[in-house]
């Protein structure tokens, strides 16, 4: 089973490339770091996790591709993963031009995972009608493939139009990074997710699902996957904080029994005391992390 794990660094943390660097050397298949550019004081969206107030430390969240530009600078080896990027508040353009710079200057290690965020408030100061945050996505990506993996690219949508343009570097991966999609479906179940997998996505990157969920949705991408003559042997499946057993072994046998490929993981102490990774504490939270999950 691969690990990936999920480092919230910000400023009040250790330094970033220190602990990107650690991360690496301990062993880690992935670096994951996550996206939110501003949390509104006032919201009307209840944080789904405690249902109230969002945690004060969803506010630090640095910029992303900042962060793995750095990753880059000071790992060799590691993959450098968005968990995930918040697609429609971005300017399509401009995303696909940092996620090719980062997959350019890294040697190919850039995965894109992707997501249209939760929190409508966040969504619609950001300028997208949170109901159409989906939609919008689904057409940034298409034509952020365009940028990619064209030298004179164009797209005429609903949501985006650009003429004939040129825009370098193009990703070292090709055709392109691998796109994993980051959702669980919602109210709405795992059918609209998974037909996005199959349609623009490389990938899977559902949360806190349980190896029997997994097992069933992962029966009908494959079924999704034959009918649209794509090979379901090359979606690469990464599950987001899992459920545990005291006994990780059977944990990861469980999860790779159910198709599961990559594991990402985090410090615990954020979710409980909303602080993680400081100065003086980073180096034993990520070492007690291999010791745990790296066996």
């Amino acid at each position: 089973m691969k690990i990936g794990v999920s480092v919230f660094a910000n400023e009040r943390t250790a330094k970033p490339d220190l602990m990107f660097r650690r991360v690496e050397e301990l062993g880690f298949d992935a670096l994951i770091v996550p996206e939110h550019a501003i949390i509104p004081v006032k919201h009307r969206t209840p944080y789904p996790a405690g249902g109230g107030e969002i945690p004060d430390w969803y506010s630090h969240m640095p910029d992303p591709f900042v962060l793995l530009g750095i990753a880059a600078a000071v790992t060799s080896r590691i993959k450098l993963m968005t968990g995930i990027c918040l697609v429609p508040e971005h300017n399509p353009l401009v995303l696909a031009k940092e996620v090719a710079t980062v997959d350019y200057f890294s040697g190919g290690r850039m995965w894109f995972g992707i997501g249209a965020g939760w929190l409508a408030d966040e969504t619609e100061i950001m300028g997208v009608e949170f109901a159409k945050r989906w939609p919008v996505t689904r057409e940034y990506i298409r034509a952020m493939k365009e940028l990619w993996t064209k030298d004179e690219a164009s797209f005429e949508g609903k949501y985006v139009k650009f003429p004939a343009v040129r825009s370098y570097p193009k990703p070292a991966q090709k055709p392109h990074p691998p796109v994993l999609i980051g959702a669980n479906g919602g109210a709405k179940g795992p059918q609209r997710v998974l037909r996005d997998v199959v349609e623009i996505g490389d990938g899977w990157m559902p949360l806190r699902l349980k190896p029997a969920q997994l097992t069933e949705q992962l029966a009908i991408l494959k079924k999704m996957c034959a009918d649209a003559g794509r090979d379901f042997s090359k979606i690469d499946i990464t599950m987001f904080r899992p459920f545990e057993h005291d006994d990780i072994k059977r944990t990861f046998e469980e999860y790779e029994a159910a198709g599961c490929h990559r594991i990402v993981v985090g410090t615990e102490a954020l979710y409980r005391r909303g602080v993680a990774l400081e100065p003086a504490t980073w180096r034993k939270e990520l070492e007690d992390l291999a010791r745990r999950y790296l066996v």
